[in-house]
């Protein structure tokens, strides 16, 4: 027993992909609709509405005191203030810069610390480290709230904006002010080359198979074909899946991911804004889909983890042990722009198959197991004794 928790146990790790979007709930198939010409014009329809616009850019234009102006900083400041006034953190402007970091860290290697992120209230919080960064030995953890770079303030910024100052080349080191429950400190962390295996696994020595997800990437569903069609060789007595800090990724990919571990059946809806819902069902072509399966979640397990998590308990396919998990149900389409700049934009909201919508509130787990730092990994032993059919006692958190 005690091997299999040295070789098991869950370590908590950094990188940096999330401070290039933050964690994606998932990416529709539905871009965004567009309002404006294809010749950049204004439609005769909104002409009216958008003359006050072209005022101010000609009032700016021939009377502001510092001229010239910057044109391109007006039209990605107009853009940037048209989103805001949405208020959803997930819908964001890239500009061409930052649209190239995007597309660098969907490339799977990249250089940095390692943190997923998330922009909440005007500051920058870690919502799910992921294994393999240097940042693993510093200890950084879900909830923790980045307040400066090298002594720069971080709060007021867009994730993009803190990756540029977080980020660096591979050797060398950002000190990052750090708060966590009220207290503050700071970290000094060597920058690396991060690279992410998004999938892994082995037999316990219980004959159970574990399998550890660390993100939804574009390839993750057929290496965890690969590796169930390994495991499953081996007749395990049951699976274990592990989404603790797993921030999500693509929607395409869950859905593919999930329909290893569910029979034929809903995985979820997909309902936009104005009343139209995609169903995405599961086959019966899964590998594991009548193995016994727990799954381990915590709050780093966010949009994709959720989406999974949230079939597997609403189907009663298999049990969650853990902590409630983030909550984040919203959905994001990709777009990229003229200027090679790109519009990350909520486009629908994911409800599991019993119709429930997690934003804001999460996936409450079937047993409640707190990790204590230092100790043995008990959500991995309570997972490993449910399967064999042991007593596991669930420890739900004071209600405050």
């Amino acid at each position: 027993m005690n091997s299999r928790l040295t070789n098991l146990f869950f370590i908590v790790i950094f990188t940096i992909t999330g401070f290039t979007g933050g964690y994606i709930v998932g990416e529709s198939d539905l871009g965004p609709v567009q309002l404006i010409a294809n010749n950049g014009g204004t439609p005769a329809a909104l002409e009216t509405t958008f003359s006050p616009f072209w005022e101010v850019w000609d009032l700016v234009h021939t009377r502001y005191f510092d001229q010239p102006v910057d044109d391109t900083l007006l039209i990605e400041g107009a853009i940037e203030g048209m989103l805001a006034v949405l208020d959803d953190p997930h819908t964001r402007y890239l500009s061409p810069e930052d649209q190239a970091l995007s597309r660098e860290n969907m490339s799977g290697e990249f250089q940095g610390i390692g943190a997923e992120v998330s922009e909440e209230e005007g500051h920058i919080v870690i919502v799910s480290p992921i294994e393999g960064s240097p940042a693993e030995a510093a200890g950084l953890q879900p909830g923790d709230i980045l307040l400066t770079a090298d002594s720069v303030q971080l709060s007021g910024m867009s994730v993009i904006e803190a990756a540029q100052l977080v980020r660096g080349p591979k050797g060398t080191v950002v000190v990052l002010g750090i708060e966590r429950d009220g207290q503050r400190f700071e970290l000094s962390i060597e920058r690396d080359t991060i690279k992410i295996t998004s999938v892994r696994g082995e037999m316990l020595e219980e004959n159970l198979a574990y399998v550890r997800l660390t993100q939804f990437g574009e390839s993750s569903d057929e290496e965890l074909e690969a590796l169930l069609t390994t495991l499953t060789a081996q007749n395990p007595a049951g699976l274990i899946l592990d989404l603790r800090r797993n921030p999500g990724g693509s929607l395409e990919t869950a859905v593919n991911v999930a329909d290893q571990f569910l029979p034929e059946g809903v995985i979820l809806y997909e309902r936009f804004g104005n009343g139209r819902q995609t169903d995405f069902d599961s086959s019966d072509r899964g590998l594991a889909d009548d193995i016994p399966l727990v799954l381990l979640i915590d709050e780093g397990s966010a949009s994709a983890s959720e989406v999974l998590a949230g079939a597997i308990q609403d189907r009663e396919r298999g049990i969650l042990i853990g902590q409630t998990t983030f909550g984040k149900g919203t959905v994001q389409s990709w777009q990229e722009l003229r200027n090679g700049g790109g519009l990350r934009l909520t486009t629908a909201r994911w409800l599991t198959p019993d119709d429930n919508w997690v934003h804001e509130t999460g996936l409450t787990p079937d047993y409640f197991i707190p990790l204590v730092e230092g100790e043995e990994d008990a959500q991995l032993e309570a997972a490993v004794d449910f399967l064999l059919g042991e007593e596991v006692i669930s420890i739900p958190p004071e209600s405050g």
